[in-house]
């Protein structure tokens, strides 16, 4: 099931996709059935507008899941600021050098996470949503922590919606530049698997429902200029964004 947020009558609420438009649900707290779609509140409301599909108060990024790098993978820490919705055009900066684009799965978390190890990280995932983490790589030479090549005013969109179904071993994705395929790859080929880098992150730090882990772009990523329009398809999630 793919469920989101949108803004209906002023107030952001969780809501699922439907061919007549978003529906707005009630989503179970943080429990056993952490996949489920909700139960609908009210009619489909054409007239919605998506949002990004979850506010995380932890966004955290995977560092090193390549497969030419000598050291196990990092985690590091992003703004939950930088998230704005599918198709919010973003202004690349001018002052950082080169531009990227990195098509990424997002893992959302569905409940606590404590008692999380590679064999059981499905069952601490509400799904999965598709996230572009936009980088100025030129500043990684001064910038070992990621944070200014990766703070930009926008530079995390994210979503629109969050698949509650999706196979956290073998979600596809593929990033698209203008309309051209420039990367295709899938989730199992990660050199560390998604359930690995969960484990690991959890390891280290508390993570909660709607927190949110990017799992890396070995496969994913490639330079784009201001007025490109950047692509990032995560199984039946696609997530699009303009750039000036």
């Amino acid at each position: 099931m793919l469920i989101g947020r949108a803004f209906v009558d002023g107030m952001a609420v969780d809501v699922r996709w439907s061919p007549d438009g978003p529906v707005p649900i009630s989503l179970p707290d943080d429990g056993d059935d952490i996949a489920c779609g909700g139960h609908d509140i009210a009619g489909p409301r054409p007239d919605a507008e998506l949002i990004a599909p979850v506010a995380p108060v932890v966004l955290i990024g995977i560092a090193q899941n390549g497969p030419r790098h000598p050291t196990p993978v990092q985690a590091w820490l992003k703004s939950p600021r930088t998230i704005v919705p599918s198709g919010r055009c973003v202004r690349l900066r001018r002052d950082a050098g080169r531009s990227v684009a990195e098509g990424e799965i997002a893992v959302v978390i569905g409940r606590d996470c404590t008692a999380l190890t590679a064999a059981t990280a499905d069952r601490f995932v509400r799904g999965v949503t598709a996230v572009n983490d936009l980088s100025s790589p030129d500043r990684a030479a001064i910038d070992v922590r990621n944070f200014e090549s990766k703070s930009g005013v926008g530079y995390t969109p994210l979503g629109p919606w969050i698949d509650t179904r999706a196979d956290i071993d073998h979600v596809a994705l593929r990033l698209e530049i203008d309309g051209a395929v420039v990367a295709q790859t899938d989730a199992g080929a990660l050199p560390v698997s998604i359930r690995e880098c969960l484990a690991y992150v959890a390891s280290w730090t508390t993570l909660g429902p709607g927190d949110v882990v990017m799992t890396g772009a070995p496969f994913s990523a490639a330079p784009i200029e201001p007025g490109q329009r950047v692509e990032v398809i995560v199984g039946d999630v696609r997530l699009t964004t303009p750039t000036s």
